[in-house]
């Protein structure tokens, strides 16, 4: 259900475009490893990815289970919450292996935070934190993607965030996804880390590029 939304909603808010690498593989099993600029982007890579026949199970903060409606479908759908912080946090890196072993798809935002800055400009990936490369290990391939121009649709302070959804319609700003060529992390976690990085990079560059120039 979330992926329909996404789907639906997202064209209202934007004009949302997507590429792949040639090589780009959606493999039952994968890990999806994106960029994160914006609360946004949840929405914009759901709806991305199911243009190319793929609805994942997304890692999240665990807040999102709270509001009402919206954690029932969470529950629903297999997604899973984040404990950030707490003695649970280690708990949505075991329940995304097993959706992984069962043939699903899995969403991990490797940054595991928003930029924090408050102008609508997007900016290469921050560093990133061990997550993904330790999921990776199981032998999962990964597929990076980058996403650009969700900031334009929500960014900065609490009240210009909502102000930007509201408006969005109105303004609809372009919104690229590219989506690369899978790898396979191997080596150690370091090591791993940093080729996941240099392929989301390289990913929202792509992204970056098509976006300025127009391109689709």
């Amino acid at each position: 259900m979330l992926s329909a939304v996404a789907r639906t909603v997202v064209p209202i808010l934007g004009r949302l475009t997507v590429t792949a690498d040639e090589d780009a593989v959606l493999a039952p099993g994968s890990i999806v490893a994106p960029n994160h600029s914006s609360l946004v982007d949840p929405g914009v890579v759901l709806a991305a990815v199911r243009r190319l026949g793929v609805e994942p199970v997304v890692l999240a903060t665990a807040g999102l289970w709270r509001v009402p409606l919206l954690g029932g479908a969470l529950v629903r759908e297999g997604h899973i919450p984040v404990h950030r912080g707490t003695e649970r946090a280690a708990e949505a890196l075991d329940a995304a292996a097993d959706a992984l072993a069962a043939g699903r798809i899995v969403v991990i935002y490797p940054e595991g935070r928003l930029p924090r800055r408050v102008d609508a400009a997007d900016s290469p990936p921050g560093p990133f934190r061990t997550g993904l490369a330790r999921l990776a290990a199981h032998g999962a391939p990964v597929v990076p993607l980058g996403q650009a121009g969700a900031r334009r649709i929500s960014s900065g302070s609490t009240a210009k965030q909502l102000a930007g959804v509201l408006t969005a319609p109105l303004r609809r700003p372009a919104v690229h996804v590219h989506v690369g060529a899978p790898l396979t992390l191997d080596g150690d976690t370091a090591t791993a880390t940093a080729r996941a990085h240099a392929a989301v990079t390289a990913a929202w560059r792509t992204a970056s590029t098509h976006l300025a120039t127009g391109r689709n």
